[in-house]
């Protein structure tokens, strides 16, 4: 098991540093198990902690119907966000630093207070919450083609990039983020909607799931930290000159360019 952690995570971080796609793990490591792919997770956090990273947030994958569809995954998985992932928007985004990226859509739950699981529940995610803003995540795959079976995401970091957080921060009091609709535009052309009640039935539950997974690898989620509570969509590819943005009712919206 400790082999396999040490050196899958090597691979991974490998390949990010050189821009190269790997082989998934799972055919390089067949019976890799979702704790093992877990554990590789957490060991290149681990490793990018002690060359200087700050971890800042966590960010929830997979949990709507159409994300699981796309990748051929059946339940949510979950990765790290670090200070140098985090992209101020109005900034134009470089497309160098990525291999196969594309985009989602997101509320993102800023905390004001810690989250700790098991038996997290709603009630303490409303509790635990600051406020929430609308935002993008830039997702992107070290494994050749996006061919990712679930525990390849998961050791992956969830498969994640960067993240653009939008500036209109709001309260929970008085929204239903059930309802909440978005509605996702690329070069000023529509191209998808959808609403609260795509990521896990409500984006509340969402981070409640994420706390009480945490708690499994003794990891909480801290007062402070920004969560990523789930694509509303499906993932779009990014190219080059792309514009996109993200308008949600009641919570405002996120632009994020990206050039070449």
């Amino acid at each position: 098991m400790v082999t396999i952690i040490l050196e899958a995570a090597s691979r991974l971080l490998e390949a990010e540093e050189a821009k190269k796609v790997i082989e998934p793990l799972t055919v390089t490591y067949p019976g890799i198990t979702v704790d093992e792919a877990y554990y590789t997770q957490l060991e290149i956090i681990r490793r990018k902690v002690d060359n200087g990273a700050v971890i800042v947030g966590k960010k929830i994958g997979a949990t709507s119907k159409a994300i699981q569809n796309m990748f051929g995954v059946n339940q949510p998985d979950y990765g790290h966000l670090l200070a140098d992932m985090m992209v101020v928007e109005g900034e134009t985004i470089s497309l160098a630093p990525y291999i196969q990226p594309k985009v989602e859509f997101e509320i993102a739950f800023k905390l004001k207070k810690d989250l700790q699981g098991p038996n997290v529940s709603i009630l303490d995610v409303i509790d635990a919450t600051d406020y929430i803003v609308p935002a993008i995540e830039v997702i992107d795959s070290r494994i050749v083609d996006w061919k990712i079976k679930f525990e390849d995401t998961v050791a992956d970091n969830g498969s994640s990039a960067s993240a653009i957080i939008g500036g209109n921060p709001t309260k929970l009091e008085g929204l239903d983020l059930t309802h909440i609709g978005m509605v996702a535009y690329r070069n000023g052309e529509m191209i998808d909607s959808g609403a609260g009640a795509a990521v896990l039935g409500n984006p509340l539950r969402s981070v409640a799931w994420l706390a009480n997974s945490l708690g499994k690898y003794d990891v909480s989620l801290k007062a402070g930290e920004i969560v990523l509570s789930g694509a509303l969509t499906s993932a779009i590819e990014v190219k080059e000159n792309d514009t996109f943005t993200a308008e949600f009712a009641h919570i405002g919206s996120v632009t994020a360019s990206f050039k070449r």
